[in-house]
């Protein structure tokens, strides 16, 4: 995961004032809206099509300043339902805008996402104070909603089960001028037992491949230097046609896009990671070795139980077959710990696989059952023996993730700026991004030097390995790399 782009996007934006008050501020559009976002990075780009479209509308986004004073006329909530704690922190939010709204009776608020698809009219019902809930097949109607809520001074509800459009085809704003989010598809066709996305998202419905490569080239065009690939399973795109090579050959033809220097996508599936997809990503100078690569869970009989459709030893065969193509490929997964019926000798095979397989980092979740998923109903472990085997988890990845960084140590790296860590009058002035594999990088620019810009590709040589970054503060007079590209 892109955890800097993250930060970027996660804009949390803005809402809406009558629109009789809008002559009254013309500075301010039809009202300043900020986009809260909750979840994962398909979530974070609903939150770009947000933006576009309220600002298509005629709302503005806040500013840094404006979100800090509260002087907002819009909240927009777009929620995640994967776990359990999104929806606490939900509510916990969404309670503290109430007394927002208290003080400013004008202030509109809006609920969107996954736990707005699910739970429609429990939201409306628990925080009647919320103006308009919609769903992630729907995106486009909020502002209808909005101007119905202020017109009737009452709360509006729309969330539709049906995809109409795909949700490509509504505005966007980007959160980042040089990194762009890119959906290939939407939904999901398959069954995890824990899993509540098919719920929320639908069945998994595919992009025409021209209408993605136009999209990828607008981005370029517009100053993008990296796009990111989005999917529920990206893997699986075109299987529904029949074309079980429709995926690589996208990825092929990324590579003939003049002027996208850096492609990544997530996720896929390890049942459908499949020797052309290897091959695409070795052979294709922008397509970026990096992989995140969900296990869940290293017992076959969890695996089993969870409805994955692959086995322990067919997930290392492929990531052999990765690494055999791409030595230098950086690895990640998620891992769930204490899924109902979990042993201590299932959890054990976790362990084992965790140590063969060296991945660089790992999103570990203790089992959190969500309503309406075939594994909520089934026995659950006690939250004690859950702990303590997720802080064993925990304890072996941060060894391996800090054993795999310090093999940088030493080594030039070729980093795309995406941020600033200080200022370059400042007794630390250093500059951030990610290494071609994706591993975070804060770089010190050498005296004398001036700061790169966003965009930039910064090649330096790595100093020291951190807990979960690099660290760069080349040197040149002792031989040492740094140098700039634009």
């Amino acid at each position: 995961m892109n955890e800097d782009m993250m930060t970027e996007a996660e804009r949390a934006s803005k809402l809406a004032e009558p629109a009789a008050d809008a002559a009254a501020m013309p500075n301010r559009g039809k009202g300043v809206y900020y986009v809260h976002t909750l979840g994962c990075q398909m979530n974070v780009h609903d939150s770009e099509r947000i933006a576009g479209v309220l600002e298509a509308d005629g709302y503005v986004p806040a500013t840094e300043d404006q979100v800090i004073d509260k002087d907002i006329d819009l909240i927009v909530m777009n929620t995640c339902a994967v776990r359990e704690n999104a929806a606490e922190r939900m509510y916990g939010t969404i309670g503290l805008w109430a007394q927002m709204k208290r003080e400013r009776p004008n202030l509109q608020i809006a609920v969107g996402g996954c736990m707005a698809q699910l739970d429609r009219q429990k939201i409306a019902k628990k925080a009647p104070w919320v103006d308009a809930v919609f769903g992630t097949k729907n995106i486009g109607s909020l502002p209808q909603l909005l101007d119905r809520a202020r017109m009737i001074g009452e709360p509006q509800v729309d969330v539709v089960d049906h995809l109409d459009y795909f949700p490509s085809q509504l505005p966007t704003a980007r959160a980042s001028r040089v990194s762009s989010w890119v959906s290939i598809s939407i939904g999901c066709n398959n069954t995890c037992t824990f899993c509540i996305v098919p719920t929320t998202r639908g069945k998994e419905h595919d992009r025409r491949p021209g209408d993605i490569l136009a999209e990828i080239r607008q981005c370029v065009d517009n100053g993008a230097k990296e796009v990111t690939l989005l999917g529920q399973n990206v893997n699986s795109f075109g299987y529904g046609i029949g074309d079980r090579y429709a995926f690589s050959k996208l990825l092929r033809a990324c590579g003939d896009i003049e002027g996208l220097e850096r492609v990544r996508f997530t996720s896929p599936h390890p049942a459908a990671f499949t020797d052309d997809v290897i091959a695409a990503m070795a052979e294709t100078p922008n397509i970026m070795h990096q992989l995140h690569f969900p296990l869940q869970s290293g017992s076959d009989r969890i695996l089993r139980a969870m409805r994955r459709s692959y086995r322990s030893a067919k997930f290392l065969d492929i990531l052999g077959r990765i690494r055999e193509a791409m030595p230098d490929a950086q690895i990640s997964t998620d891992i769930i710990v204490g899924f109902p019926g979990e042993t201590d000798e299932d959890f054990e095979e976790t362990m084992r696989v965790v140590r063969e397989a060296r991945f660089s980092s790992a999103f570990t979740f203790e089992y959190s059952p969500r309503p309406g998923t075939p594994a909520a109903s089934m026995e659950q472990i006690p939250h004690d023996v859950v702990q303590e085997r997720f802080d064993r988890l925990v304890a072996l990845q941060e060894q391996i993730t800090a054993e795999e960084l310090a093999k940088f140590e030493g080594r030039d790296v070729e980093v795309m700026i995406t941020g600033t860590t200080g200022k370059k009058d400042a007794a630390t002035h250093r500059v951030t991004g990610r290494e071609k594999t994706g591993v975070l990088v804060h770089i010190g620019v050498p005296d004398g030097e001036p700061m790169p810009q966003i965009g930039d590709f910064v090649t330096a040589t790595v100093t020291h390995a951190g807990r979960h970054n690099l660290i760069a503060d080349p040197n040149p007079a002792q031989g040492q790399t740094y140098s700039v590209r634009r």
